[in-house]
């Protein structure tokens, strides 16, 4: 078995859309990044690379690559997993907590649990999806960016 840990965060801005876990979720702002900028996947997708010790996304998917560019990182997470897989490793489980102030995600938690299930080729119940505030305090609280972390657990493939 592989442990592995991701940590995400990006400011928010005006105009942009917010994709988390891979669900689009309406509001007036966005996280900003050279792809679509969803902050737990790209916890996770640190968790994974992590567990196997291959590095981090930026090392994958450099930001200063133009094709790349306002990618959906849902796909890149695929890859991410055929790496995995490719190790002869398979998702145990992942824990993902995203954090931010403002909109309530409460609605979105079983859209996005499916969204990575989806992507990881695995049940719903081995994802797990929460959503938490800084009670105002800090950059997410004072609604200026998101962050989010991952875990994950891989077990060898068979």
């Amino acid at each position: 078995m592989r442990i592995g840990f991701g940590f995400d965060a990006h400011r928010l801005v005006k105009g942009r859309r917010c994709i988390l876990c891979g669900v689009e979720v309406p509001c007036a702002f966005g996280p900003d990044g050279h792809s679509d900028a969803d902050v737990p996947v790209h916890a996770l997708m640190d968790a994974l690379l992590g567990a196997l010790a291959l590095g981090d996304i930026g090392k994958h998917f450099p930001d200063t690559d133009e094709k790349l560019r306002d990618s959906d990182s849902i796909e890149l997470l695929k890859h991410v997993y055929a790496i995995v897989k490719g190790r002869g490793y398979v998702l145990g489980n992942a824990d993902i907590t995203i954090v931010l102030e403002s909109p309530r995600l409460s609605q979105y938690i079983e859209a996005m649990r499916g969204s990575i299930a989806a992507a990881l080729e695995t049940d719903i119940g081995n994802i797990s999806v929460k959503a938490t505030t800084e009670e105002r305090m800090g950059y997410t609280g004072s609604g200026e960016g998101v962050s989010s972390t991952a875990a994950v657990l891989l077990v060898k493939a068979g």
